[in-house]
């Protein structure tokens, strides 16, 4: 048997910071080389960080990354361990994403990346150059300090694998795998067996299965051992990197590290034999060596997802940002409530790595926490005491239900709560308007306009915004403390679509764990975190109807989100996942409703719906342009700071795509059910005949829970 053991990773880098990023590198190693690994695979740009952007164009960005490679190999962390690191290198005018392949203190290979991600949050080709020549190596000259230090003058770079006594080892750098024709594919072709996947992938709901499946796909018939390699945390910026590195042989994945984890270091080691991926190459039939060695593949549920993912991402915030703590404007609707459930959650996480000895985690627990005399957070409601704190900003818009859901819900949490009236700050701006303009505005249902009654509700969320920001800078001082608290954002990915929300009101905060994720989706997470966190006041939050209560209840009106938008939560995810993932405009939705709805709606009623949805998408899209930096996790996500590219500025009439709806349902004959209710939806599609290019349906994409 030619056993060999092998070690990848996932670490939690932070762009920019060299002295936290080569400290997590060596502690890998070491664990690697204790194990008695041979193999240690890195995530990707890991020297720097993945997330360094535009300082990735900066000279000095990648002379830092030399140093620090020239600091690894004069020691002897690479001795009898081949080591995949990963970093940025220039070769001429041209910046390149590369894994450096080293052991035995020398660079063996440096593997550029060829094909760049750059769709989605990916920017890969404005910082790098994908490598073209791929059937040949060329020499590398290094630079004179590192030459001189290491005495090597120059290294193979280019598309190659090394070939050892009794192995191949290449490497495939994450986008690569998701390419039409992968490396590894020819790779195997040249009897490589061992492939080195380093990834900078971020969390998104629903994601990981088609990662993995990638993975074991990799080596299902071509057989080989295949390892990853991931970032695992916040490395300053909306994305939270989710770790899950893994070895894969012959399709069986074999070790697979945490998704979400608040360690800094996660060294997963596996010991494989290579002599069945040989057996395998020669022999489909033997496929069958490998299966007593799999493991379970672990995979958390959405609802999981949106605890530990967002969970790790503000500990990962709080942190490093230098806050002593976080501030929430908790209304006791289920946005807000979602957001205190997720900080609870972290709090949770903390203690419990505490108690699993995490040293790392203990120690700016107690630094952030201001614990003293040898004292660390031992109950996760303690620890929220000293680190959370939640208002509730009512006025006299608002229930008695609200305001003890809120009050409940932090008491469950641990939460310092605040209860404020906000009436009288709302009378003064009021008596100032009047002195100013001579007029009084008043609400809709008191005789007012529409437009009274949207400045009204505006000047409530605006207030509530000014006072948060005003209590999380100053409630440390009223306590003694030092520092600042962060100011939590809790609008969600749907009302951010719509634009369901007040301009620089509480949706403009500091850091937003819930801008992308749909209404859907965090109701579900209330009930699950009802149980599973501990928290039953949430089961109450969930069955209550979303509402802002801005507008006075009267015993015939109360104001509701859905009536408010014109359009259900739901139907909102169905637009956004046509709009965004299967990239419809207005004709091309209207055409995909048609078919997906047309049971039980007319095709004018599904133009009106249309119709509705993009004039009020436009209108607002401005306010995308502001939105709190949030952590990344739909794939509809409208965020305009790098995701979702789009003007601002919008004809919100749309006159053209507007026509060509008409038109399409004028030949529709528009008053009717376009088509009777059926089971069998092929059988549909093919015998109606609806003309315009109908009776086509992007898959899923009627269906909020589809996707990726």
């Amino acid at each position: 048997m030619r056993l060999l053991k092998v070690a990848t990773c996932n670490l939690n880098q932070w762009a920019m910071d060299f002295d936290c990023n080569m400290k997590n590198i060596k502690e890998s190693i070491s664990k690697a080389k204790e194990a008695g690994a041979v193999i240690r695979l890195g995530p990707e740009l890991e020297v720097t960080g993945y997330g360094c952007e535009d300082h990735f164009l900066e000279l000095d960005t990648l002379t830092h990354a030399w140093e620090c490679l020239k600091d690894i190999l004069l020691g002897d962390w690479t001795d009898g361990i081949l080591c995949s690191i990963g970093m940025p290198v220039i070769k001429g005018s041209e910046r390149y994403n590369c894994q450096v392949l080293c052991m035995n203190r020398k660079i063996l290979m440096i593997r550029p990346k060829m094909w760049l991600a750059n769709d989605g949050n990916y920017r890969e080709l404005r910082w790098f150059t994908p490598w073209k020549g791929k059937y040949q190596l060329e020499e590398f000259q290094l630079p004179s300090e590192i030459s001189e230090a290491l005495s090597q003058k120059s290294a193979p770079f280019g598309y190659g694998y090394i070939q050892f006594l009794d192995t191949a080892v290449a490497a495939e750098v994450c986008e690569e795998l998701f390419t039409p024709m992968p490396p590894h594919a020819e790779l195997a072709l040249n009897g490589v067996e061992v492939f080195m996947n380093a990834s900078g992938s971020h969390h998104q709901l629903r994601k990981l299965n088609l990662r993995l499946h990638s993975f074991i796909g990799a080596t299902h018939i071509r057989g080989g051992v295949y390892m990853y390699s991931n970032h695992q945390g916040c490395d300053g910026a909306r994305l939270y990197y989710d770790g899950c590195a893994c070895v894969v042989i012959n399709s069986d994945v074999v070790a697979q590290g945490s998704q979400f984890s608040l360690k800094d270091v996660e060294v997963v080691m596996a010991q494989v034999d290579l002599d069945a991926v040989a057996s395998l190459r020669g022999s489909v039939s033997s496929f069958q060596e490998q299966a007593s060695s799999k493991t379970k593949i672990q995979y958390h549920s959405p609802e999981e997802e949106i605890a530990f993912g967002p969970g790790c991402w503000l500990w990962d915030y709080l942190r490093r940002s230098g806050a002593s703590g976080f501030l929430l404007p908790l209304s006791g609707g289920a946005d807000s409530s979602s957001v205190a459930a997720i900080v609870g959650c972290m709090c949770q996480l903390v203690v419990k790595e505490i108690v699993n000895g995490d040293e790392q985690v203990k120690a700016d627990a107690i630094r952030i926490g201001q614990y003293t005399d040898g004292q660390y957070p031992t109950d996760s409601k303690e620890f929220a005491k000293r680190i959370f704190y939640t208002v509730y900003m009512g006025s006299e818009n608002s229930s008695e239900a609200t305001r003890s859901r809120a009050k409940l819900l932090a008491d469950e949490i641990g939460a310092w709560h605040l209860d404020v009236s906000i009436d009288g700050v709302v009378s003064a701006l009021l008596t100032l308007f009047e002195k100013l303009t001579g007029k009084r505005p008043r609400y809709q249902v008191d005789g007012g306009s529409n437009i009274e009654n949207l400045g009204l509700q505006n000047i409530q969320a605006r207030i509530r915004m000014v006072l948060a920001f005003m209590l999380a800078s100053l409630l440390p001082w009223v306590h003694s403390k030092p520092g600042f608290y962060l100011v939590l954002g809790s609008s969600n990915v749907d009302e951010g679509l719509r634009g369901y929300l007040t301009k620089y009101d509480c949706s403009s905060a500091d850091i937003n764990p819930i801008g992308s994720i749909s209404k859907q989706d965090l109701r579900a997470f209330l009930r699950w975190a009802a149980v599973h966190l501990g928290y039953p006041s949430l089961a109450e939050v969930e069955a209550a109807p979303p509402t802002a209560e801005l507008e006075p209840i009267r015993s015939n009106y109360s104001q509701l989100d859905e009536v408010d938008m014109g359009m259900t939560y739901e139907e909102l995810s169905v637009y956004g996942r046509l709009r965004k993932i299967f990239r419809c405009g207005p004709v091309s939705m209207f055409k995909n409703l048609c078919y997906r709805w047309g049971a039980r709606l007319t095709p004018s009623e599904v133009a009106e719906k249309v119709k509705h949805f993009f004039k009020y998408y436009s209108i607002n899209r401005h306010k995308m342009t502001v939105l709190t930096p949030s952590y990344h996790a739909e794939s509809y996500s409208p965020e305009d700071n790098r995701f979702d590219l789009r003007q601002f500025l919008y004809n919100a009439r749309w006159p053209y795509q507007f026509r060509k709806i008409d038109e399409l349902v004028k030949n529709l004959d528009g008053d009717k059910i376009a088509f009777e209710e059926s089971d069998d939806v092929g059988k549909v599609a093919a015998t109606s005949d609806v003309g315009g290019g109908m009776g086509v349906v992007a898959a899923g994409s009627g269906d909020p829970k589809a996707g990726i």
